[in-house]
Order: C-alpha cells, then sequence, then structure tokens
C-alpha cells in the first residue's frame, strides 16, 4: 500500500481549495484504490469528516515530520499556493514543507498548481532553489511554466496540465434546484448567478457591478443570485453589492459542499465571477461563465478555455457586462470552439493523477 501525504490550502471553508482537494483524491483513488491519503489540513476533524482521508494539523510539526518520513509522496497543491501577493508566511510555509520532503529523499509533486504572482526577490530566489529539487511539476496554465522558467527551473520535468477541478465527474441538479426553490427561485425566468470576493481595497467595481446586474434584471427579466465560494467572506460582499441594486436580489447564505456548488452551477444560465473556480465549476458543468479579472490566474484560465474576461475590479464598466450577459443568455451554452476546449482541459485534467501514480510505481 502506498502512502501519499497532500499540503495546501484545506480545512479553511474555501469552496475552490476544497473543491481542488475532492478533486485530487478522487483522481488518485479511481488510480489507486488502495492509496493510504494523510492531508495537512487547517481543521483536521473535518477534513476527516468530509473528505473520508486521514489529515493532521498544520502547525503540528512533529506529526507532519512523521507524516512526511514515512510516505511516499508527498503532494503539494493544488490552487496558488506559491505566491507572495496575499500572504509572504504561507508561501514559506508551503515551502518548508516541501523542503522536508526533499531533504527527506521523498518524490516531490507539485500538483496542478498557478505559479505567482512572485514579487520579491528573496521570494522568487527560494522557490527556484526550493522546486530545483523536486521529482516533477504540473501547472495549470502556460503561464505558470514561463514563471517557474523564469526562475531558473533546469533540474525538473514542467508539464502544463490543467486546473484539478476540471476533472471531476459532473453532477445533477437536485440539491442546486432544492437550495434555490427554497430562497422562491422561479424556474421558469432567466438566473444569473454571482460569485464575488473582497479584494484588498477595491470597492469601487461594487456600484458599477450593482448597475450592471440592475440592468441585466430589467433587460431579461433575470433573477440575480449570489453564490459565495468562501462562507461568510463572500456573503458579506455580496450583500455590499446587492444593497447598492434597485432591483431585488437573492443572497445564498449558507455554507456549501462542493457537490452543491458545482449542482448550483449547471442551476443557473450564467455565472458572472470573480473567484476562480466559480469559472471553473461553470466550465465543467458547461454553464456559460464571464470572469472579472482581479489576479492573473483568472485570465490565464479564461485564456485556456478561450474566453476573454469582461474586465477587472479596477477597470469595470457597466455596459461591457450587460452586454456579454445578455449575449450569453440568449446563446445559452458556450460556443463550440470554447466547449472544445473545456473538453480537451477535462482531459489534460486527469493527467495530473496518473503522472503522480506513474512516479509511486516508477521505483
Amino acid at each position: 500500500m502506498c502512502k501519499i501525504l497532500i499540503s495546501g490550502y484545506y480545512g479553511f471553508g474555501n469552496a475552490g481549495d476544497e473543491a481542488l482537494l475532492s478533486a485530487i483524491l478522487q483522481a488518485l483513488l479511481e488510480l489507486e484504490p488502495q492509496a493510504e491519503i494523510t492531508v495537512i489540513s487547517g481543521n483536521p476533524v473535518e477534513t476527516m469528516n468530509t473528505h473520508k482521508v486521514k489529515a493532521i494539523g498544520r502547525f503540528d510539526m512533529w506529526k507532519i515530520y512523521q507524516a512526511v518520513y514515512s510516505c511516499d509522496m508527498l503532494i503539494s497543491g493544488g490552487g496558488s499556493l506559491l505566491q507572495d501577493v496575499t500572504s509572504t508566511r504561507s508561501l514559506y510555509y508551503y515551502l518548508s514543507i516541501i523542503s522536508l520532503a526533499n531533504i527527506l529523499g521523498k518524490r516531490v509533486m507539485i500538483y496542478a498548481q498557478g505559479i505567482g504572482p512572485l514579487r520579491k526577490s528573496l521570494a522568487r530566489a527560494t522557490v527556484g532553489r526550493v522546486l530545483n529539487q523536486v521529482s516533477m511539476i504540473t501547472v495549470r496554465d502556460y503561464a505558470s511554466k514561463e514563471e517557474l522558467i523564469s526562475l531558473g527551473l533546469h533540474n525538473v520535468p514542467i508539464t502544463v496540465t490543467a486546473d484539478a477541478v476540471l476533472g471531476m465527474h459532473p453532477v445533477d441538479t437536485t440539491s442546486g434546484r432544492e437550495i434555490l426553490a427554497a430562497y422562491g427561485v422561479d424556474f421558469d425566468r432567466p438566473i444569473v448567478g454571482v460569485s464575488v470576493r473582497a479584494w484588498k481595497d477595491c470597492t469601487e467595481y461594487q456600484t458599477i457591478l450593482a448597475e450592471a446586474l440592475d440592468k441585466i434584471q430589467i433587460a431579461k427579466d433575470a433573477q440575480i443570485v449570489f453564490i459565495p465560494m468562501q462562507h461568510r467572506e463572500d456573503t458579506i460582499e455580496a450583500e455590499a453589492i446587492a444593497k447598492r441594486m434597485t432591483v431585488t436580489s437573492i443572497v445564498l447564505a449558507d455554507s456549501y459542499t462542493t457537490t452543491e456548488l458545482l449542482s448550483l452551477s449547471s442551476c443557473v444560465d450564467v455565472m458572472i465571477g470573480v473567484r476562480l473556480h466559480a469559472l471553473v465549476f461553470s466550465a465543467l458543468m458547461e454553464t456559460p461563465c464571464l470572469g472579472i479579472s482581479y489576479d492573473p490566474k483568472i485570465l490565464n484560465f479564461l485564456h485556456m478555455i478561450g474566453e476573454d474576461p469582461i474586465g477587472d475590479l479596477h477597470t469595470l464598466e457597466v455596459e461591457p457586462i450587460v452586454a456579454r450577459t445578455v449575449e450569453a443568455l440568449d446563446r445559452k451554452t458556450f460556443t463550440e470552439t470554447v466547449l472544445e476546449n473545456i473538453h480537451e482541459l477535462r482531459r489534460t485534467a486527469l493527467e495530473n493523477a496518473r503522472i503522480a501514480i506513474g512516479m509511486l510505481h516508477d521505483k
């Protein structure tokens, strides 16, 4: 029986990261059902209950050392772990676990990560030095590979795959319809999903987005439904925008599982997303999505599927949001080219697990 240790931003109630963990576990266990997997988590009890795997505390360093010592492979990912925009401290935390595995001679795979932004020279040098010692790197977009090359990586294979979530099995609409029905949503009218997040001191976009959503509602008799990807934090941001609107909107106020969020993504007619994984969920469920960029990872994902953003948080304008949303509602689906890109990315996403399991069996 092989032992796999997974390090990432898990156990903090972030829907995107929990979905990444679900996707990684699903893909690995389908290929290696007997694998013994342990996850480093901010909430080990919740992770064990939700994902049905072993879990250890994020800062229980003795248990982490034991887990690294006894594992056959460390997987670091997915998501945007190696960046210094949101936190330098977390960057060095993840690098320390990778470094420990390197020192102990373990196989280490950087799994479907988005690399950067890395702005500080010390951070760039440290990431380059540590990752040059790992066994394998897969990244979710070409920009991440270019960033790694710019850091001087030359000792390790780098493969461009796709966001791990795209490899998950789609779900049906049952749970999503039940949630929306409880909020009084009328399924005979268009439904526009909106996923927002607070970002630093950026608040001016709230008024612009509120005005655009008003116009969309009036133009298409659409219902505006805010869907939180991180409970409470996203709800607060959504409520701030809803208060600026002149028409009635719905803010989902509960915490939802990955399955429920995927189902909700399938129930709406179009998704407007600031959160990356709101866009990824929609792509997986083949629901048209429109991205608002705040970070290069949004642009990178949209370009991978063949789309452009409707703006970014600092330069957002009302009319492009309205025009693109109305167009998507009228079309009711992605264009054929975008669908082909998504299908290819779904196939590519599964390569992450195949590479990982292949490494385990390559003695």
